[in-house]
């Protein structure tokens, strides 16, 4: 088929809802429609093709709610949340663009009035953390809305929001008869767009509080909850197994050891000694200019590194950053994980190849997954065949609570 869109890091952008095709967060029409509307175009056309189709389906949401037609509404606003939450990712960066805040507030807005219609209606919640407030939801099991039940705590990574971890797991688990919660930590969403409280490393402070808050919850049980962490959460999760002993389970979608290994081996390419590799910070300075210059001349590492994880740090050059990540490790913490953990693998996914030697040092009961090409799920989140994705956790979240 070839690009939805002509721009490869909007196309990675623009793809990512086909990972909620099955779920209602859009359709593959919907999603091409939207490339040939962004055509040559730059970032701000990128924005304004997607707010435009956001905008769309909300005024159809309107239009049903006018009608009576519930049901439909309630799809329609969920699905414009996806598409506006879609809209904005070009223009990442610090200080927060303005509209990127406008959109990214419409996304909450259409989110917050599609979860409000139904059956048992789902309102926003907070949950107070130190200086912050981090905005969640309580996705209730399908059909068991009010029983007690067991509750998978989601986690995103960089840059997903709780709109594309609903799509992308909730639903789902909402269907298998699991309670969801989702929640934007420091770093993270609205947290990140609102309040510019930066990422930490210490996920297990982060999720003691989300725990506080969930089992005060009465359809809850808290002697079964679960973590499930994708992206960067693949790391964010089992670093809060370690010290947050309330877990029944944890799901690294993939595992990862540390962020800062990933840049070590281009580190030394570039010349710095295995020492001061070690610790990136301090790398010597005409390596420090050369692994600067390798970003920048990269759209997809420039926007990773420079506009997203400076503003996701809160930092404003490439060796605070590598400061700032050094501190997102496993090391010394692993063996301290106790719940059973789940950790998975795609195959064409580099985040994923160092699967394998965090589920070897593992000392708890253990599995791990592996999803290949063949069946189109062989890429970074198996986005393209999440549903397989989805049924494989399920059944081993299943199994061990």
């Amino acid at each position: 088929m070839g690009l939805a869109f002509k721009n490869s890091l909007h196309d990675d952008f623009g793809m990512r809802p086909a990972a909620y095709l099955p779920y209602g967060g859009a359709d593959l029409g919907e999603i091409l429609a939207v490339g040939r509307a962004v055509g040559d175009g730059d970032d701000a056309a990128f924005l304004q093709a997607w707010v435009a189709a956001g905008d769309r389906l909300a005024a159809q949401a309107d239009d049903a709610m006018r009608g009576g037609r519930l049901a439909s509404a309630r799809e329609l606003f969920l699905r414009a949340s996806a598409f506006y939450a879609t809209s904005y990712r070009p223009l990442y960066g610090a200080p927060a663009d303005p509209r990127l805040v406008a959109a990214f507030r419409q996304q909450i807005a259409a989110f917050d009035q599609g979860l409000a219609l139904g059956d048992h209606p789902v309102a926003p919640m907070s949950i107070p953390f130190e200086r912050a407030v981090m905005p969640a939801y309580l996705i209730p099991a399908e059909g068991r809305e009010t029983e007690v039940r067991p509750l998978i705590i989601f986690t995103n990574g960089y840059d997903a929001t709780v709109t594309d971890m609903y799509f992308a797991s909730a639903v789902a688990a909402a269907r298998r008869g699991y309670h969801s919660l989702l929640f934007d930590g420091p770093g993270q969403g609205g947290t990140l767009y609102e309040q510019n409280i930066s990422l930490r490393p210490d996920w297990e402070t982060v999720v003691g509080a989300v725990i506080d808050c969930a089992v005060q919850l009465p359809i809850v049980d808290p002697k079964r909850i679960a973590l499930s962490g994708w992206s960067l959460g693949g790391h964010l999760a089992p670093r809060a197994a370690s010290g947050e002993h309330r877990l029944a389970a944890c799901v690294a979608d993939p595992g990862q050891w540390s962020i800062a290994d990933l840049f070590r081996p281009l580190a030394v390419k570039l010349g710095a000694s295995p020492a001061t590799a070690a610790n990136l910070g301090e790398l010597e300075e005409p390596v420090l200019q050369q692994l600067e210059q390798f970003v920048m001349a990269d759209p997809g590492l420039r926007w990773k590194i420079v506009q997203r994880g400076f503003w996701v740090h809160g930092v404003g050059n490439l060796r605070d950053y590598l400061r700032a990540i050094e501190p997102f490790t496993l090391d010394g913490r692993i063996e301290a994980i106790a719940c059973p953990t789940l950790l998975t693998q795609a195959q064409d996914d580099p985040l994923a190849a160092g699967v394998q030697a965090i589920f070897d040092k593992l000392r708890c009961p253990k599995e791990m997954l592996r999803f290949s090409a063949d069946e189109g799920a062989g890429e970074h989140c198996e986005s393209l065949n999440r549903s397989q994705l989805n049924r494989r956790v399920l059944d081993w979240l299943d199994g061990v609570l």
